[in-house]
């Protein structure tokens, strides 16, 4: 539920997007990660930092997007927060007891420090890497394969970076984890 919860403001972007334009998309997933925001303070009494870092980007990106009638500001917010979130898994390698791979993931999973070490790069490496490839896409597609590389082509690659991630972790998985 909270991964859909979490595609709810993608979602309403792209389906305002297909039925107005980029303006009116932009504007409703400024409204939407306001609404999320606020939903999930209600909820848990806390909003995570990289909740808050993504609405903070999308009110100046999406902000400078409508007031100067300019996408590219949109566009932009992608690639950085992928960097942020990139930028942070490495550093957390470095900064902090454990990565934040490990962080999220070890009270479900007993690995060696090497393991989680290499997955949290791994997560790293794949976020600084989609920042990259969205520079791409804006740049040599067209706005309307832009939003599906977002809404659609993003979320893939992550469905396939888990499943590859699943094939690594399982073969270092304790036998009575397995």
């Amino acid at each position: 539920m909270k991964q859909l919860f979490d595609f709810f403001p993608i979602l309403l972007f792209f389906i305002a997007y297909k039925f107005y334009d980029i303006y009116v998309a932009t504007a409703v997933v400024i409204v939407a990660t306001m609404i999320q925001v606020v939903i999930t303070w209600f909820k848990y009494r806390k909003v995570e930092v990289m909740q808050w870092i993504t609405l903070g980007l999308i009110l100046v990106m999406g902000g400078a997007t409508l007031y100067l009638h300019d996408e590219q500001f949109i566009k932009w917010k992608l690639s950085i927060v992928e960097w942020l979130f990139g930028i942070a898994f490495i550093g957390s390698q470095y900064i902090g007891e454990k990565p934040f791979v490990e962080r999220m993931m070890s009270a479900s999973l007993t690995l060696p420090a090497h393991v989680w070490r290499r997955l949290n790069s791994f997560w790293g490496v794949f976020f600084i890497s989609v920042g990259f490839l969205n520079v791409y896409v804006m740049y040599n597609f067209n706005t309307d394969d832009w939003v599906m590389f977002k809404t659609f082509g993003v979320p893939g690659l992550m469905i396939i970076f888990i499943v590859v991630q699943m094939f690594y972790l399982y073969k270092h998985l304790p036998e009575n984890e397995e």
